[in-house]
């Protein structure tokens, strides 16, 4: 489903994953790189649609309010270095690819595409990059 709404409050049907891969979207798109804060599904669909790649993570998976308790030191380098590591790959593209906090996330990582969806715990740059070289590019209109 590719339907287009014209803002990110309109209603629609729900999506069919967490993050989502297809479904309704605005017109608009999230702009490529990294971002300290979450994108809208609503809008970044629209960027999955144009053959983009996301990389979505929560470094506290299954705990949908990220500030419920204050983390532990332990936790906040663990969660640093996991930012880091996947800003260090995605850094590698100049556009299709968005690196972006994900707090619904029921795993630390999430890669989505148009369609496609790989969710797992533990940080692999070979298995990030080979998700990215296989959608990355791919117009879905």
């Amino acid at each position: 489903g590719n339907k287009h709404i014209q803002n990110i409050t309109d209603a629609h049907d729900p999506y069919n994953s967490l993050p989502p891969t297809s479904g309704t979207h605005v017109g608009g798109k999230a702009q490529w790189g990294i971002s300290d804060s979450p994108i809208p599904d609503e809008l970044q669909l629209h960027n999955l649609e144009d053959g983009g790649v996301m990389v979505q993570y929560n470094c506290k998976p299954g705990n949908p309010e990220p500030n419920s308790a204050t983390p532990s030191a332990e936790e906040q380098d663990e969660c640093r270095k996991l930012v880091e590591n996947l800003a260090n790959v995605v850094k590698k593209y100049s556009d299709e690819v968005l690196l972006a906090p994900y707090p619904k996330l029921d795993t630390r990582i999430a890669l989505t595409a148009w369609t496609r969806i790989d969710k797992f715990n533990d940080f692999d740059a070979e298995r990030i990059e080979k998700f990215i070289k296989a959608f990355k590019g791919i117009d879905n209109h």
